[in-house]
């Protein structure tokens, strides 16, 4: 019961943030707009933002330097083929309080609770049974006949539920990536390695045996953002097919 009493005041807490990372007073859907597009692409140029906003660049640098004064956003100067450097603009830490993270400090509170009472064993279980759990619940969201690009699709609105504003993009010849912007349990899997390593295992078995997952970037580790190289597995036979070809 542990385990899913955990889960049930972690997804109270996610949906009471989720009403609360409503902006503060006097921001705009234009600031909005940028804040999610810094998010999901990272570093970009007041023209770039602009462009992808169908609003004037001086009106975006306003809206920019707002953000910047209320310590959300920051400026670096990157290398311009003609001319000046240009300023790229990113998030900073403070901008998380944009996007569902109500419950890190509780989760890591819990975590600490669960170790101090059942030891490093108890917490693994209860991590071990929250999988399980979301395997189950996945698995009745994925249809096993869909191809990989639909299955990549339906775990990214899956997981886009859970506040990880995923998304899925395709890679030339070597098949996807898997991409997840936010990671609304950061703080809970800064402190419990074991978060990351049930959700590698989670996607490994969602998506089947015929397909390979590997994480090629993490949060965790000081990346923007998780992403997971997402290929089909070579058939034994047709990898010694390759294989004598080549000979």
């Amino acid at each position: 019961m542990v385990g899913g009493d955990l889960d049930l005041v972690k997804f109270f807490l996610y949906k009471l943030g989720m009403e609360k990372k409503l902006p503060g007073p006097g921001e705009t859907k234009t600031r909005r707009a940028i804040l999610k597009l810094l998010k999901t692409e990272g570093a970009l140029d007041s023209a770039e933002l602009a462009q992808r906003l169908g609003v004037t660049a001086m009106a975006v640098r306003q809206h920019l330097y707002a953000l910047q004064a209320e310590k959300f956003v920051i400026a670096e100067e990157r290398p311009a083929p003609v001319g000046r450097p240009v300023k790229h603009w990113r998030l900073t830490p403070e901008a998380d309080r944009f996007f569902p993270d109500a419950y890190a400090e509780l989760s890591v509170a819990l975590l600490d609770a669960l170790g101090d009472a059942f030891g490093a064993r108890g917490v693994k279980r209860v991590l071990e049974s929250r999988c399980a759990r979301q395997q189950a619940d996945y698995t009745g969201k994925i249809s096993p006949s869909a191809s990989l690009k639909e299955k990549l699709q339906q775990l990214a609105r899956v997981r886009t539920e859970e506040g990880y504003m995923a998304e899925v993009k395709a890679e030339e010849d070597t098949g996807f990536l898997f991409i997840e912007n936010h990671c609304p349990i950061c703080a809970a899997a800064t402190a419990c390695r074991g978060f990351c390593d049930t959700e590698l295992e989670l996607f490994r078995t969602v998506l089947g045996p015929a397909v390979s997952v590997e994480r090629v970037e993490h949060i965790v580790s000081g990346n923007r953002r998780c992403a997971y190289r997402i290929t089909r597995r070579t058939p034994p036979n047709d990898a010694r097919r390759a294989a004598r070809a080549r000979k």
